[in-house]
């Protein structure tokens, strides 16, 4: 899952990207208003972390921004400001979640988990499809109730397919939410074609219902 970190205390954006990280998420940051508009206009995150008080603006005409632009990234607030007016607007601006700084970095996850189990997978750790089952709490997927042995690149296009099945899927897309927002700059997306190819093999190999088509000049879908 690719997330934004929007924070502009450098130290403490360090600090909770490197917690995310070991927790297998993807992250980008921004450190101030124009940074992070410029990343939400452009780039699909899965769940947003912003902070309320920034260089050159706010986090809640941020969440303006995200309403007007039309998407849907949950979005949690971190901010040190723990006023009731606040966390009311920042909810009806569209924020899903409120945490006051100070806070545990074991709630913070806790909290990004919820989001995302309630957004993508009907509040279970657990997403079936056809015969393959995939838990997203201890990363391990299972073909016909047999385990299946995947690699992390591999595990995060599986659950990106399988949360979004029969879309038709853009490579530049697929490439940004697995790799980060600067695959952009990449000179080729070749490599996606190898780790593709090496999953389908894995669930050819083991007989799963469902296989990822390629759809010429555009990208991939799961059928």
């Amino acid at each position: 899952m690719k997330i934004l970190l929007i924070e502009d205390e450098a130290a403490l954006s360090q600090v909770i990207m490197q917690s995310l990280l070991v927790e297998r998420y993807l992250v980008e940051q921004a450190f101030d208003y124009p940074g992070a508009l410029e990343k939400i206009s452009i780039y699909t995150y899965d769940c947003i972390l912003l902070d309320i008080m920034l260089p050159g603006g706010s986090g809640l005409q941020l969440l303006e921004k995200i309403k007007e632009l039309g998407k849907d990234e949950s979005v949690i607030i971190l901010s040190a400001k723990d006023s009731v007016d606040d966390k009311v607007r920042g909810l009806e601006l569209g924020a899903d979640d409120y945490l006051a700084k100070p806070f545990h970095l074991a709630e913070l996850h806790a909290r990004i988990k919820s989001i995302i189990r309630r957004k993508n997978q009907n509040g279970d750790d657990v997403i079936v499809y056809k015969n393959v089952a995939v838990n997203t709490t201890d990363r391990s997927i299972q073909v016909n109730c047999k385990p299946v042995n995947l690699n992390r690149k591999e595990f995060d296009l599986l659950y990106y397919f399988i949360i979004r099945p029969t879309k038709l899927i853009q490579k530049n897309s697929l490439a940004e939410s697995i790799w980060g927002d600067h695959i952009d700059q990449a000179d080729s997306l070749d490599f996606i074609y190898s780790q593709i190819k090496n999953l389908r093999k894995k669930l050819k190999d083991n007989h799963a219902d469902m296989d990822i088509q390629a759809v010429y000049g555009i990208g991939y879908k799961l059928i």
